[in-house]
């Protein structure tokens, strides 16, 4: 009987001794995981840091300093004056700068989000689909350079939307010419060159709304609109928060079809921020206050992304 339990304690003795060794070895064996991942991942991060990080704390430490450009023994830090600059009396930047980047993306946003969510309904609804898609698609693959003379040349007194209007009786109107005409007709263009991109986001999302809900409502007599309204909308409600978020950023960030169509004029009525920040730079040779400028136009951008996030959780959300 002795003999018998002895060997079984000998076992559990080295099963005990034994213990330590296998979580060493499991420690070394996640350590070496841990190395190869590393060096997986080693050329995106020395990417990362080359193109983003470094670029990052450069024009962070031009946003405090007086640089003219090219030479880097120039640099000559003044603290927060380039800040300070941008929100004293006289300064542009407030007004008319970011007033008008922030209608242009509000704009931009209303108009496409608007469209978009019409055209993908309709569009769901007819046939080859696909075909509908790809039409609205081709602006997102036309350079803006083009976008931008073609409706620059619509825009023309003896243009083609002028042409539409003398038809229809009315006056001709200087869209571009005209301070308070201009930003709304580029915010048109805008947002039609963006159409395609929000349109195959809404249509995706009408493709993942159960047709048992619409079914639902047919047999308890709702009408077209009560169900847009009451079940379309709301399970779109995913796609419609990155359609806001995508285009409000876009617009926020608007540089070449401004410069094609506008080239900020007349006067000041379609400055923009990435315009303005573009002149200080490359035109007036005042990289601080252009690096200033950007890190208020990203605090921007990011207290809005905030907003609507929060916007769309407290509607229900959970984005």
């Amino acid at each position: 009987m002795v003999n018998a339990l002895v060997p079984e304690t000998t076992e559990r003795a080295r099963g005990r001794r034994s213990a330590p060794s296998a979580v060493v070895g499991h420690g070394r064996a996640r350590r070496r995981q841990a190395v190869v991942a590393c060096l997986f991942l080693a050329p995106a991060l020395l990417f990362f840091a080359v193109f983003l990080i470094l670029p990052l704390g450069f024009a962070l430490l031009l946003s405090m300093s007086r640089w003219t450009g090219f030479d880097l023994g120039a640099i000559d830090p003044v603290g927060a004056d380039n800040f300070t600059a941008l929100f004293a009396d006289g300064s542009t930047f407030l007004a008319p700068v970011l007033t008008n980047t922030l209608l242009f993306a509000l704009g931009t946003v209303a108009l496409a989000l608007t469209g978009s969510v019409l055209v993908a309904t309709c569009i769901d609804k007819l046939r080859f689909q696909g075909l509908w898609r790809t039409l609205y698609f081709l602006p997102i693959v036309t350079t803006v350079v083009a976008v931008g003379n073609v409706w620059k040349y619509m825009y023309e007194p003896g243009g083609l939307v002028n042409g539409v209007l003398n038809a229809l009786g009315l006056g001709s109107v200087a869209f571009l010419q005209d301070p308070d005409t201009a930003l709304p007709s580029v915010v048109v263009v805008q947002a039609w060159a963006s159409l395609g991109t929000a349109i195959l986001i809404l249509t995706a999302g009408l493709k993942s709304v159960p047709e048992s809900y619409y079914e639902a409502a047919a047999l308890d007599g709702a009408g077209p609109v009560t169900v847009f309204f009451r079940i379309t909308l709301p399970l779109l409600r995913p796609s419609l928060l990155l359609v806001c978020v995508t285009q409000f950023l876009t617009g926020l960030q608007s540089f070449a079809l401004i410069t094609v169509m506008t080239r900020g004029g007349p006067g000041d009525a379609t400055e923009v921020a990435a315009l303005e920040m573009y002149r200080q730079a490359f035109s007036y040779g005042d990289w601080g206050a252009a690096s200033a400028a950007a890190f208020v136009l990203f605090v921007v951008v990011l207290v809005v992304t905030l907003v609507q996030l929060w916007f769309f959780r407290r509607s229900g959300e959970d984005a």
